[in-house]
């Protein structure tokens, strides 16, 4: 096998961005990718080379089985919502599910955050389990980010980039409105 010298052209650093893509665990930010390229790449290269990626792996092309997206913590390439249900029989366990309880104060913390167990109590009008915080937790989810400025200074919980890139979102802005929840009941599963 050939090896392959510094990339001189568009084409060539598109295929080490692909490369590094595809073979990553997790998704790339930019200043990971940068470092592909010894920092002779700036920032508006990068991004333009990224969206020509993008481009090249739409559904008309021949490798419309997968698709380059940026979430919170970077890019990566992942397999389009389609072919779901099929992988999902390559792995044996059953994916977690979250009872009401849970749902409910994962969307407070998500709507509301930064906020204590207090506030979630205050707005669910029940006592919070924390089964339900260590498991939001476990799964990296949330997390502490600061603790408020009152007598016992209590935790604030807020999401964490995890759980953007777990729901193959960029931001918090990309969240449908709260609105939306509250005029119909709707179910997550994740």
């Amino acid at each position: 096998m050939k090896v392959m010298n510094e990339p001189n052209t568009a084409q060539e650093m598109k295929q080490v961005l692909e490369a590094a893509l595809l073979t990553a665990s997790e998704p790339l930010s930019l200043d990971d990718m940068l470092k592909l390229f010894a920092g002779r790449m700036e920032r508006a290269t990068l991004r333009m080379l990224l969206d020509e990626l993008k481009g090249e792996w739409q559904p008309e092309s021949a490798k419309s089985t997968m698709e380059l997206v940026q979430v919170a913590s970077g890019w990566r390439f992942q397999a389009r919502a389609g072919y779901g249900p099929f992988l999902a029989r390559l792995s044996p366990e059953k994916p977690q599910r979250y009872s009401r309880a849970a749902m409910e104060t994962l969307a407070i913390i998500v709507y509301r955050q930064p906020v204590t167990r207090g506030d979630i109590e205050q707005i669910r009008g029940v006592a919070v389990n924390p089964n339900i915080m260590r498991s939001l937790q476990e799964r990296n989810w949330i997390d502490v980010v600061g603790q408020r400025d009152v007598p016992g200074r209590p935790s604030l919980y807020a999401t964490t980039r995890t759980f953007l890139d777990d729901l193959n979102l960029r931001s918090l802005a990309d969240l449908p409105p709260m609105e939306i929840f509250t005029q119909q009941d709707i179910q997550l599963e994740l």
